[in-house]
């Protein structure tokens, strides 16, 4: 898909889902690969993500939302139940019905399927996002621990870290330090847009790898409580 056709889908979804602000436009990325680090949010977040960042980018995705076998009973555990109340067995086929539109436009925006297994550290979405970063491309990842609970006041899961090895793998292919953007999502459809925080080559990988899940996790963090206080709701 092309990024008019891109941007025309967004803008589609945007007037139908979406009535939130982006905060931190400031700074949104110069020309060049970067990586996104939102809060999910349930399904809020991604629509509010895709609708409020005026930029292509190309997310990490559990692989089930694309298969059309798989789609329809992850739609309705997902989504359908839990957002639009409704039970088997209409859920069932309100589901269904979805995947016929989500799982064919998903694939077409270019979402780079994860095994819901092993979704912070799949080889596939490493190498598939690698690719598109050296392409000077934005990926988007959404890395909280679905195992986990949820902090109460951010409704957030902790998140894993396997995605922060792109910058070590980008940083030994091009010689450049990775820029990752922390994205907050609030309930009131609102996104904050933080300061990007950099790959650090000369850090111990494994040290590297913890402090940039921190660093992401925290700045979010901050970001949804100060949004939270009022500051950036209204």
């Amino acid at each position: 898909m092309n990024d008019a056709t891109y941007f025309l889908i967004v803008r589609i979804i945007a007037r139908l889902l979406w009535r939130g602000r982006l905060h931190g436009a400031e700074n949104l990325p110069e020309p060049g690969p970067a990586v996104f680090v939102a809060s999910h949010l349930g399904p809020q977040g991604p629509i509010a993500a895709v609708c409020s960042l005026p930029v292509r980018f190309y997310p990490w995705i559990v692989a089930d939302m694309v298969d059309k076998r798989l789609a329809p009973d992850y739609l309705r555990v997902d989504f359908v139940e839990p957002s639009m109340r409704l039970k088997p067995p209409l859920s069932k086929a309100v589901a269904r019905s979805l995947s016929l539109i989500t799982v064919p436009m998903l694939t077409a925006l270019g979402c780079l399927p994860v095994n819901r297994e092993d979704y912070a550290d799949s080889q596939e979405a490493l190498q598939a996002s690698l690719a598109l970063l050296r392409a000077g491309r934005i990926v988007l990842i959404y890395p909280e621990d679905p195992r986990r609970e949820a902090d109460p006041q951010t409704k957030m899961k902790p998140f894993m870290k396997g995605f922060t090895r792109l910058g070590e793998l980008f940083y030994a292919e091009t010689g450049e330090r990775l820029r990752f953007y922390p994205i907050a999502v609030h309930e009131s459809q609102n996104v904050m847009l933080g300061k990007p925080i950099f790959f650090d080559p000369d850090n111990p990988r494994g040290l590297e790898r913890h402090r940039l899940k921190d660093r992401l996790e925290e700045a979010i963090r901050e970001m949804y409580l100060g949004m939270a206080r009022g500051g950036a709701v209204a």
